[in-house]
Formats: C-alpha cells, sequence, structure tokens
C-alpha cells in the first residue's frame, strides 16, 4: 500500500514538471477602458510617476510603501522605485518609450517576491471625445513560476481593471 502511495505522489511530481515543462515561457496580460477624456490628458498623467498616487492599484495595497522618483520630471527616463509589503513586492520601473500622446513603454524590474523582468505599455487610441487606453505587461515565465502553476492573468488581471478604474474615475471626475 505504502508503494502505491508513493508512486501516486512520485507521478503527481513528475507530473507538475512535464506541465511546467511543456508551458509557454512568455506571459501577457492587457485590460482596456474608453476613458472620456483626450489622449494627451491621460498621456500627461500617464507619463508623470508622481500622478501615480491618483490612479495606481497598488498604492492602496501598501499606505506605508516606501516611494522614489528620480530622473526627468515626466517621459523618458522617469524612474520609480518601491519597497513595500507582500501585496506589492520590490522593485523599479523607468519609462522606456514615450511617444506623445500615443504610447507609453516601461521597463519594470521586480526584486521581491519574485526576481524578473518585463515591460509594461500604455497604448492610448482616440475614439471621438474620448479615449481607448489600453494597459499590458508581457514578459519571461521562468521555470519556478511555471512549476507553481502561476496564472499570470489571474494574479494581475484584476489590479489593472482596479487602476482601469481610478484612472477613469480620476481622469472624468477632475475633467483634466
Amino acid at each position: 500500500m505504502l508503494y502505491y502511495i508513493l508512486g501516486a505522489v512520485a507521478l503527481l511530481v513528475i507530473g507538475l514538471f512535464v506541465k511546467a515543462a511543456l508551458s509557454p515561457n512568455t506571459f501577457r496580460v492587457e485590460r482596456s477602458v474608453v476613458i472620456h477624456g483626450t489622449p494627451q490628458a491621460i498621456f500627461a498623467i500617464l507619463n508623470d510617476f508622481h500622478q501615480s498616487v491618483h490612479w495606481s492599484p497598488w498604492e492602496k495595497k501598501d499606505l506605508n510603501m516606501k516611494q522614489t522618483i528620480s530622473g526627468p520630471a515626466t517621459g523618458k527616463g522617469a524612474i520609480h522605485e518601491w519597497d513595500g509589503n507582500k501585496d506589492v513586492g520590490q522593485g523599479r520601473e523607468e519609462i522606456i518609450e514615450s511617444i506623445p500622446h500615443s504610447k507609453i513603454g516601461i521597463q519594470l524590474d521586480f526584486f521581491r517576491p519574485f526576481q524578473g523582468r518585463n515591460f509594461a505599455e500604455f497604448w492610448l487610441e482616440p475614439q471621438g471625445t474620448s479615449t481607448k487606453m489600453t494597459w499590458l505587461i508581457h514578459g519571461p515565465l521562468n521555470f519556478i513560476v511555471r512549476l507553481l502553476c502561476l496564472n499570470m492573468d489571474k494574479m494581475i488581471g484584476q489590479d489593472f481593471e482596479a487602476g482601469l478604474a481610478n484612472l477613469k474615475e480620476y481622469v472624468e471626475g477632475s475633467r483634466v
């Protein structure tokens, strides 16, 4: 009987390793919202890390998070570093691409709870008197993350939705 139990456990462990080995080694999470506001106004908010306090979903997850912003005040080269609780971790983001009123590219370096480098993008597309704003993140998935069967869409998709709702409320409420 003990052999059957050990065999079943061994098969389960082997199955997890095989699943992780065959899983995609990259991920992409994307969400969009239509905001009643101009691409120029929304771009100005997203291009300035000082404005994150108004819409970032992670601001509310750790009210004592330590944050520093350095480099240029806005645009390419602007840097935001944070160190917070288990819900926000520790990391650094830098604007690496800033195309006025249409796209912002950000390099994200995470140090805790997992180390990794990912890339986020904000895309702005005018739609009459509104703007379609798309927020996406993509990057590699290491073997450990795949082994733990972590679903990146489930992990951060809700945060993206909350952030987009916050941004929509901020832009539409203040009519920036």
